[in-house]
């Protein structure tokens, strides 16, 4: 594998998530020592979590660990785009992030976090790495919402453990998350075990590359380094994103009603900020797969719709009319 050299900018992000006891430790120490003079950066929660070989480690800060192959290994402050700014800023040559969610974790949250405003572009999120304990896992999991969030949102799913089933109980788990997400894309791995050129570096998250437009209709007016030319990968995948903002509210009934309606079902991700005329508070959406929840609070500022949403081969021009049929007029 061609040693990567890739500027701290752009630098890409893989997220690995999956249930308590999947393997997600073992994983991330084989990527430690096996990352041919690949420069790491892993955040995790606690760095008890990670069983780092003592060998390995030169130094200990706060809240980093140095050690002698160039990688470190970071605990999560309390921000997360804060900390992820402390290895962009480090002096340290990072090659590569790596961030490990907690085990009972929606990982969309951190998903969004490296798509948002502030990190997009610092930053470029390569893939979402599923891993499944094959001998533990079972389909009841799927009736946790977190366990379902994890094998939707997963670029590739990791079946690990493998040499401790049989070849039937894989088939059926195979089955379970084809049903949950078609397609998959499923490794077989023992002990984390995984060629890292499969896992790393594979650019399959394209929801990052937002399509130019949105980006020229985004009013975050401190990013004018967008670069356009990602925008086309987009295509390739069927993948895109398209944004939706206006200064008048929803009405609601219209707006669950769109939701429901089959344009909506090719829409995988949405999140955004919600005004609707019959309520006097601002809502917080978030869309994945076939679920979506709205929170509110008060509004800090005027309101206002904004809405991303991700999908495949998506009609932008009929579902930002099929939007703009759901707003209230003027009159």
């Amino acid at each position: 594998m061609e040693s990567l050299i890739l500027p701290k900018r752009g630098l890409p992000v893989t997220i690995i998530t999956g249930f308590l006891g999947s393997g997600k430790t073992t994983l991330l120490n084989h990527i430690l020592t096996n990352n041919q003079d690949l420069k790491v950066a892993i955040l995790v929660n606690e760095f008890g979590d990670i069983d780092i070989d003592s060998q390995l480690l030169i130094s200990t800060d706060d809240n980093m660990l140095s050690l002698s192959n160039g990688c470190i290994c970071c605990t999560i402050n309390d921000d997360l785009i804060d900390t992820v700014f402390q290895v962009l800023e480090s002096d340290k040559k990072i090659d590569y992030l790596i961030v490990e969610t907690t085990g009972v974790a929606d990982p969309l949250p951190i998903i969004l976090t490296f798509l948002s405003p502030e990190l997009r572009d610092l930053v470029r999120l390569d893939s979402v790495l599923t891993l499944i304990d094959a001998e533990n896992f079972t389909s009841e999991h799927f009736e946790s919402d977190a366990a379902l969030k994890q094998v939707i949102f997963g670029d590739i799913i990791l079946l690990n453990k493998v040499d401790l089933v049989t070849e039937d109980k894989i088939k059926e788990l195979e089955k379970d998350i084809y049903c949950i997400k078609q397609g998959a894309n499923i490794l077989h791995t023992e002990y984390g075990k995984v060629p890292l050129p499969l896992i790393l570096d594979i650019d399959v998250s394209k929801p990052t590359n937002y399509p130019s437009e949105s980006v020229t209709n985004s009013h975050d007016h401190h990013h004018h380094h967008h670069d356009h030319h990602h925008s086309n990968h987009l295509e390739i995948d069927g993948f895109m994103s398209i944004s939706f903002e206006c200064n008048c509210p929803f009405n609601v009934d219209k707006f669950q009603n769109l939701i429901i309606d089959n344009i909506m079902n090719q829409v995988f991700r949405a999140k955004g900020i919600l005004w609707f005329a019959e309520s006097k508070l601002k809502h917080i959406f978030q869309l994945s797969g076939k679920r979506y929840d709205i929170d509110t609070q008060e509004w800090e500022n005027n309101p206002k719709n904004q809405l991303i949403m991700i999908g495949r081969n998506l009609d932008e021009n009929k579902l930002k009319t099929k939007l703009k049929e759901c707003l209230v007029s003027e009159s």
